[in-house]
């Protein structure tokens, strides 16, 4: 080696270089891997899925998802929740279901009303006659809407299922009615009953798969034309209401019986179903890996494949609509569970740690996702535990918490922060003082802008490194800007006072448009405050974006490296 030293001495440099960036790859290697608790690595596929975390961040493709798209219905609680509260006879575990959900933090139900259960006998009929005596279909629903509103929980009514006398004979309830209009009808009496206390109707459930779709083929064009119907009806019942696209189901089935649901997507597209929903919905289950599975491909499903359905989205100009999460989750079930796994299997400290880093991961990732529901919070019984469905419970029948409610109760109860993407003004994080009022922005894409008036101020933290502000019109006004409690991090200029400051407008500075207000700044968490100094200012919304920096540990694992490489250097090159 010695004598290699000083005939080549390039060589050995090279080769000494080599093993450096060896070894400062395998200390990344380590920090990407191993988990705050180390004995995490000995669940079963743990170790895999962290690998796989790793190797697929490093390989993973460009998206073309429009991130700083402004995005309707994206300012909300991110957290929901699938319930089965029309199943459940007393009033008091009803309450304390829906209290669960609301300590937890969570914000959004997601419920079925099942039009079979609801205009049972005959069109037109909302009697119960199958109890005696017989009551109003409507009554347990009623029940669900008020009390749920009374936990500060938002609705999303699934809107499925179909009576005997709409189908053809003969049929299961999940086939498509034989009269569109009757299930039309339906949604406008649903819609209009509602009314001010439900906003938002998923029309369908997984319309691509055979058995949501009448055990027969699935059919693209049929669903558009059964999302046009319902749509109409809804938007005449109510205006102000939102149609959610029936939950695609994440498979790679070609077709005709169950079909991909890129596929279908791209075909609902085609046959017109673009002018007949504000929100699409799929599903993201982790199934066989964890959420840090980055591959995106058409024929693998895992946590990553709603991109696919993003990208199909940003093609057809569709960009502002978001994606609604319909079920998300991991199965835990139990060992010895006598059938073979077919939603893979983690252990309930896995199913807690994958659930919370998935909603992580969308949150910083996705901003083209508005809620995320958790499938599922709880059944009133026990009767499907010989079923695999049952376990990706959050809590059991008789209310025992399962550690996977407990990880997302810790995560959804902290104070919300802006994430990387656009963030609309109306984002329910973002705190107001003073007098601002919400008017409709005639200058953005969608939804409204926040009008402040001299002394108003609005705050909010961010995760990112970089925050713009989108400024609605030209209205003559001034800014004041303090990030993380001073002008030091805030890129606009000094007043006399040193104050970091926006004129807009005839105040001597530009009118509507895009401003930065920080770029450079640690990759963390950063509180903002902006306050009206003078005028009337238009804030339609901010901008946040994330430049991680290079990682800590990889930096102190290369410094060591360096010092190793001049000692052996020393060493192998000495006489």
């Amino acid at each position: 080696m010695r004598r290699l030293a000083q005939e080549r001495p390039w060589l050995t440099s090279l080769l000494l270089l080599a093993l450096a960036i060896l070894v400062v790859l395998a200390g990344w290697l380590v920090v990407a891997i191993v988990p705050d608790d180390p004995m995490a690595l000995r669940e079963s596929g743990e170790l895999r899925n962290r690998l796989l975390a790793v190797y697929t961040r490093l390989t993973a493709r460009p998206t073309q998802t429009a991130d700083l798209a402004p995005i309707a219905h994206t300012d909300g609680p991110s957290v929901g929740v699938n319930t089965f509260l029309e199943q459940e006879v007393e009033e008091a575990k009803l309450r304390r279901t829906l209290a669960l959900a609301r300590d937890a933090g969570i914000g959004w139900i997601r419920q079925e009303f099942p039009w079979d259960d609801i205009e049972i006998h005959g069109k037109g009929d909302f009697q119960d006659r199958r109890t005696s005596p017989p009551k109003s279909a409507w009554d347990k629903y009623d029940r669900i809407v008020n009390l749920s509103n009374e936990y500060g929980l938002r609705i999303v009514a699934r809107l499925d299922t179909v009576p005997a006398w709409a189908r053809p004979p003969g049929s299961t309830f999940t086939h498509p009615p034989t009269n569109l209009d009757d299930y039309g009808d339906f949604v406008a009496a649903v819609v209009s009953r509602y009314r001010g206390r439900i906003r938002y109707y998923q029309i369908w459930n997984e319309p691509n798969l055979a058995f949501e779709w009448g055990n027969q083929d699935v059919n693209a064009a049929a669903y558009a034309r059964l999302l046009q119907v319902a749509y109409t009806r809804a938007k005449a019942a109510d205006p102000d209401c939102v149609i959610i696209a029936g939950a695609l189901a994440p498979t790679i089935d070609p077709g005709p019986h169950n079909r991909s649901d890129v596929l279908f997507l791209e075909e609902m597209y085609r046959d017109g179903a673009a002018g007949y929903f504000d929100v699409l919905s799929t599903m993201a289950y982790g199934l066989r890996s964890g959420p840090d599975d980055r591959r995106i491909a058409y024929k693998d499903v895992n946590f990553s494949r709603p991109i696919l359905l993003r990208e199909i989205m940003v093609r057809h100009g569709d960009a502002a609509k978001p994606i609604w999460l319909s079920e998300m989750g991991w199965n835990a079930l139990p060992p010895g569970f006598p059938e073979t796994p077919r939603y893979g299997r983690v252990s309930e400290a896995q199913q807690a740690r994958y659930t919370v880093r998935g909603l992580q991961r969308i949150q910083e990732e996705w901003p083209w996702v508005g809620v995320t529901f958790l499938w599922y919070l709880r059944q009133p019984g026990n009767w499907q535990a010989s079923q695999q469905e049952y376990y990706f419970r959050l809590v059991d029948p008789d209310f025992t918490l399962r550690p996977v409610y407990e990880a997302v109760k810790t995560y959804a109860t902290r104070p919300p922060v802006l994430a990387p993407g656009y963030q609309p003004a109306s984002q329910w994080a973002i705190q107001t003082q003073g007098a601002w009022r919400s008017l409709p922005d005639a200058h953005a894409d969608f939804g409204s802008y926040r009008l402040g008036e001299a002394g108003a101020a609005l705050s909010f933290a961010f995760h990112g490194t970089d925050l713009d502000l989108v400024v609605g019109d030209g209205r003559p006004g001034v800014l004041q800007v303090a990030i993380d409690g001073s002008a030091a991090g805030v890129s606009l200029p000094r007043d006399a006072a040193d104050r970091a400051v926006l004129a807009l407008g005839s105040a001597g500075g530009s009118g509507a448009g895009r401003f930065s207000l920080a770029q450079g700044l640690p990759d963390g968490e950063h509180n903002v405050t902006i306050t009206v100094v003078d005028g009337m200012v238009a804030i339609s919304g901010f901008i946040v974006q994330r430049t991680p920096g290079f990682p800590a540990g990889l930096l102190w694992t290369g410094v060591g490296v360096a010092m190793v490489w001049a000692v052996l250097w020393r060493l192998v090159g000495r006489e």
